[in-house]
């Protein structure tokens, strides 16, 4: 390109990307605007945030796995037995021996017939959903899913409706209304990540099977927490044995990365050739591969891991409403302060950092509006020093803002 036109195209292309700075500025006005922040420190119960130590109540690391002794020592050995990268997708050099032990070790604590590990949650909630509907299929999905599920939505080109959160009455209507689709399919969190409610998944399962709709429930936050051996949420029900199909992570309390479906071998084979962020997704590392399977393992023998989460939960919860915070009715780990606007959730956040705490702000969209957050999790690897010592900033920005 000669150098008078590579300049007039130069001045083109910022003048036409000027909507940027405008649209960074409604961001910044709405209260929404979001920075990254650098933890130089693993993610335990205190952290180096930029430069500073703080305690740490904004972790998915629920069960402390991340730092396991055995978790890492077998991250490194195969490491150095097989790389640093799996050099391909699975379906042409990717697929490492690994994979075969994870998956099955995996299918054995869900209680499925088969698993298949994705690169991440969100690769495997985008690519299940399109493989089970399509035109003239219809999705049934909670007002409060997860991102991932509504964009797997998105990706099928299945009717979607959104029943009211958590309301059965609301979905029973639905279904009795939709039997003109081919195929239904009922799509749920286990553990709704950003209020810490359970899904019904009893009664789910009752209007499934009277109305014939398939389920999938979002057991991201629910595994390694609930359940028996940490299993998840179909088995804090009872429900082990139903044809759930069943999605989750390594990223929240296995401590690692990637995303699993459990479920039928026959779902497993059609997700094989089907699946398109199975298909064209380069394998996961050795070294996470191996260290989610020495997790699995630490999860199922340690229940004294979950009975130390729930406790930590429990005694900060309490404090906090004792001081007079909102907090959501949750069930589990997972604490919702709910504080409003995204100016205040903003505010208290950099307050509560100013004491040494990092306690996260969560806006639109990641929840409704007025509804903005500080969203709080507590590992089971806490000190009772490290709660204390967050109860006490709470404490100090409490009394600040009165």
């Amino acid at each position: 390109m000669q150098p008078r036109l590579f300049s007039e195209f130069i001045l083109f292309m910022t003048h036409n990307y000027d909507w940027l700075d405008t649209e960074r500025e409604a961001l910044e006005q709405a209260g929404l605007r979001r920075h990254l922040r650098t933890v130089r420190s693993a993610p335990t119960g205190t952290i180096n945030l930029d430069g500073r130590d703080v305690v740490l109540l904004g972790s998915n690391n629920y069960l402390g796995l991340s730092t396991h002794p055995k978790v890492i020592a077998a991250a490194v050995e195969a490491t150095q037995v097989f790389g640093t990268g799996a050099s391909g997708s699975r379906l042409i050099s990717g697929n490492n021996e690994l994979y075969t032990t994870l998956e099955t070790n995996l299918a054995k604590t869900k209680g499925t017939e088969a698993a298949l590990v994705f690169s991440s949650g969100y690769a495997a909630n985008t690519s299940i959903i399109p493989v089970l509907a399509d035109e003239g299929d219809l999705i049934l999905s909670d007002a409060l899913n997860h991102a991932s599920i509504i964009d797997g939505c998105r990706l099928s080109r299945a009717t979607k409706k959104v029943y009211r959160h958590c309301d059965m009455e609301h979905l029973k209507v639905l279904l009795s209304e939709s039997t003109k689709f081919r195929r239904r399919l009922i799509v749920t969190d286990g553990v709704f990540s950003m209020d810490g409610d359970i899904a019904p998944l009893p009664d789910i399962c009752d209007l499934a099977l009277e109305h014939n709709a398939m389920v999938l429930v979002d057991d991201a936050h629910g595994f390694g927490i609930l359940g028996k051996d940490g299993s998840g949420t179909i088995s804090h029900f009872g429900l082990e044995g139903e044809a759930i199909i069943q999605m989750g992570t390594f990223s929240k309390s296995i401590g690692a990365l990637g995303g699993y479906i459990g479920g039928s071998h026959a779902l497993i084979e059609l997700l094989i050739n089907r699946a398109r962020g199975f298909i064209f997704t380069t394998g996961l590392p050795p070294a996470t591969l191996a260290a989610a399977n020495a997790a699995l393992d630490v999860m199922r023998s340690s229940p004294d891991l979950r009975r130390c989460l729930f406790s930590h939960a429990k005694f900060l919860k309490t404090a906090l409403i004792d001081l007079g915070y909102t907090l959501l009715p949750s069930e589990t780990q997972i604490l919702p302060v709910v504080l409003g606007s995204p100016q205040r959730a903003t505010s208290v956040a950099e307050a509560l950092l100013a004491e040494g705490i990092f306690a996260p702000a969560i806006r639109p969209p990641a929840v409704p509006p007025d509804t903005s957050r500080l969203r709080l999790t507590v590992m089971a690897t806490h000190t009772k020093a490290e709660i204390q010592r967050a109860i006490s900033g709470f404490t100090t920005v409490f009394r600040k803002s009165r």
